[in-house]
């Protein structure tokens, strides 16, 4: 497995149905799942979830974090592509 390269960034795009919340570069995001808490960075494997109802915190490379409240969810991660789709 290829060690993660501390430049690389995550490309995330957080939205609901009618609302877009966060698109930009991130070095992490935190949620949680039915497990618990957790936290994508750069170099995260392949990964999908259903998200549990609580706050998502997106760590943007420039300014401050940002905080989406959601009562549902699914988020995907794949080649530091991060989607997320909150409060369907």
């Amino acid at each position: 497995m290829p060690k993660s390269d501390l430049t690389e960034r995550l490309n995330v795009v957080a939205r609901s149905p009618f609302e877009l919340y966060f698109e930009g570069e991130a070095t992490a995001l935190s949620a949680t799942n039915r497990i618990g808490d957790f936290d994508i960075l750069p170099g995260h494997a392949d990964f999908f979830s259903m998200l549990e109802p609580g706050e998502i915190i997106v760590t943007p490379t420039e300014g401050e974090p940002v905080k989406i409240d959601t009562k549902s969810g699914i988020i995907t991660v794949r080649d530091n592509q991060v989607l997320l789709f909150v409060n369907m």
